[in-house]
């Protein structure tokens, strides 16, 4: 894969008109989008399943969790819409559900490991007895006995877990944040260029090019920072 397959560029604007904006202006520089609650919720499971129909690849954040009936169903549906990447959290029995649901489909479900907005303090506070690291591995040592696509973690694990789940499955890390930009409610970041160099095969870049002055513009320094590293 080059660096326009790797680099997912989160729509996280809280209406359709943004977003369209946001994907004219990049153009085909840019061919994957991430699509996730803001955007879902104004209208934006039409706009993921429009932009797939046009060629684009769609990662579809709706991190599901329920009984296995209902994510399975739920999966099912996701799979008609031509989605490209779906997460869910990596909890072994909705993992398998799903797998199973999407079996003979293109459909890449991956397994949210830890959110990248918590660090140790926010998982004790959330009754987990385990650091963020050693979540995060044993996650993903449950996501690849599911048979998943791939796993969601922060770029400091992409190392550590690709050690466990060797050179096939994707690992796509949000919290990418380029050399100087701000981290925002992030806690664990790192830059798109060692994030690549960690094993990390897709990168999740949101506010650096969404909100930038010029999209287009930073969304090419990204991506050939993303090349020179490959």
């Amino acid at each position: 894969m080059n660096a326009r397959e790797r680099l997912i560029v989160g729509l996280d604007v809280p209406t359709l008109g943004e977003a369209e904006q946001i994907v004219s202006t990049l153009g085909d520089d840019v061919l994957f989008f991430k699509i996730g609650y803001q955007l879902v919720f104004a209208g934006g499971l039409e706009f993921a399943r429009d932009l797939a129909q046009s060629g684009k690849k769609i990662f579809l954040d709706m991190k599901l969790l329920d009984i296995d009936n209902t994510v399975a169903s739920g999966v099912e549906n996701i799979v008609k819409m031509g989605m490209s990447m779906l997460t869910l959290h990596a909890y072994p029995k909705a993992m398998k559900a799903a797998v199973e649901a999407a079996k003979g489909s293109e459909l890449c479900l991956l397994g949210v490991t830890v959110l990248t907005s918590m660090d140790e303090q926010d998982l004790i506070a959330a009754g987990y007895e385990y650091d963020p690291h050693t979540l995060v591995l044993r996650r993903a040592e449950q996501a690849l006995l599911a048979g998943m696509g791939g796993v969601v973690c922060s770029a400091e694990e992409s190392a550590a877990v690709r050690k466990i789940v060797g050179p096939e499955m994707a690992i796509v890390t949000p919290g990418i944040r380029p050399a100087g930009s701000e981290k925002g409610d992030q806690k664990r970041v790192m830059t798109p260029a060692d994030a690549l160099k960690a094993g990390s095969s897709h990168l999740v870049v949101a506010r650096p090019i969404v909100k930038a002055p010029d999209p287009k513009e930073a969304a090419r320094a990204i991506l050939a920072e993303m090349e020179a590293a490959l």
